[in-house]
Parts: structure tokens; sequence; C-alpha cells
């Protein structure tokens, strides 16, 4: 792989939400490098690409240095030299440098730092702390209508699904923009939004199947989409009237 089609690649690559950042905004194809790729990103990188490399380095590794003694002289080669021989076994064992670096001793540490109140006595004030927040958050777990860190809903959760509605409206949204702003939609959006809601509507995939029958059987079968998506909506909607009023009758 070039590093032009790499670079495409990464481009191209989607990540869930909140897992990383636009990285493909990030991606300079043309000029072949990266620009404000931020730590957390590199650590992606670290985390989903380099094991892979490891597998194969700790054999490449023995054959770089049998060519390296055979160019530098004895004396470059040092016990550090021979380390690199381990390093891909260690990271193999003990998994990425993320999993046992000091950086969440030192978050932590710095939390504790923030709660000295008194600085003659700091194991004082950090246990005072450490004990309000325990005491709040044990607390906090039986508060049911307060919102906590456990119970916060999700940045893109929108309040779950309702079983009293259609299938396509049972899930809830949240409105966003703003709420004075008025939009027009033009005859083609709307007729699209139509569609949509009908064919991802469980409750009408019996009517779907049976439309699509009958237009297989009067057009030709790269033509069943396309007619079906213009045809349903009207035959629908007389259909349901039909047997609305067929029902009524016999129930007179």
């Amino acid at each position: 792989m070039t590093k032009k089609e790499f670079l495409k690649f990464v481009s191209s690559v989607k990540f869930p939400d909140g897992y990383a950042s636009n990285i493909a905004r990030c991606v300079n194809v043309d000029g072949g490098k990266f620009t404000g790729l931020k730590s957390h990103d590199c650590h992606v990188f670290m985390q989903r690409l380099l094991p892979v490399d490891i597998f194969q380095l700790r054999h490449d590794i023995v054959q770089v240095l049998c060519k390296f003694e055979m160019i530098f002289p004895p004396a470059f080669f040092t016990s550090m030299m021979h380390v690199m021989v381990h390093l891909p076994e260690e990271a193999l064992l003990a998994a990425l440098v993320n999993y046992r670096w000091m950086y969440p001793i030192e978050r932590l540490l710095g939390e504790l730092k923030k709660s000295v109140r008194n600085r003659a006595k700091p194991e004082g004030s950090i246990i005072e702390a450490w004990v309000q927040y325990e005491s709040l958050t044990f607390c906090g777990m039986y508060l049911k209508d307060v919102e906590k860190e456990f119970n916060r809903p999700q940045r893109n959760n929108d309040g779950g699904m309702r079983k009293e509605k259609l299938s396509v409206f049972a899930q809830s949204a949240r409105p966003f923009g703003d709420p004075g702003r008025r939009e027009s939609f033009s005859r083609n959006d709307m007729e699209v939004a139509h569609w949509f809601v009908l064919n991802n509507c469980d409750e009408i995939m019996a009517y779907l199947d049976e439309h699509e029958e009958m237009i297989k059987r009067e057009h030709p079968s790269h033509l069943v989409a396309q007619k079906q998506r213009v045809l349903f909506p009207q035959w629908f909607l007389d259909s349901v009237s039909y047997k609305c009023f067929v029902f009524d009758k016999y129930k007179l």
C-alpha cells in the first residue's frame, strides 16, 4: 500500500460517536501528511494499528539486528540495542503503554491536591473531601428524580421508545435549532419523507409485499423499485379507504 492509498483509507474511516474526532479533516492526501491530530487521535492509531505490526515486528527485529552486525562494529551493539529484541514481546504481554503509565495516577493525585484547603494538614483535608464525595455519591444513588452521573442520559439519547405508537413513530426525538424559525418544504421533500415513513413502518409490510408482487407482474424487474416508490402511496391510500368502507358497511 502506498502512502497516498493509506491516506485515502484513513480519510474514509468512520468512527463511532465520541470514539475519536473526525480524522478525515486532518488528512491531506495531496500533501501526503496529517495536520491537526490531537493526542487522543494518535492514541487511537496506536491502539488499533500498532498491535497488528507488533506480531510481525518481533520476527523482523532479529533479522534487522543481524544485518546491522554485518555493517557496524561490535562496539555499537550495547545492552540498549539488545533490548529491542524484548520490546515487542513486552508489548504483547503487558499490552499498550497507556495501560501501565502514570497518567491515570497523576490525574487522581491532581484531584486529591485540589481538595486540600488547609495546607498545614493536607492529609486531613484530603480525607474530609473524600468522605464527602463518597457520602454524596452513595446518597445520590437513591435519588431517582435527580440527574446524576449514574443515571445521566447519553449525549445522543432521545428518550427511548414508546409502545403505544406505530413503530415508525415510536422513537421520541429532541428538537434542535432555532424554535422560532420556520422552514418550508418542497413537494419533492414531502414525497421523500412520506415514502420513508411508509417504507420503514413494520405494520404495513404486508401491503408493501402485495404491491411489489403487483408491480412485478406489470413492469420489468429493473423498474420495480422506482414504480413502487411512485405508485404505492396512492395505492395504499385507496386500499385502506376501501377496506374501511367495506368494514363500516358490514358493521351497519
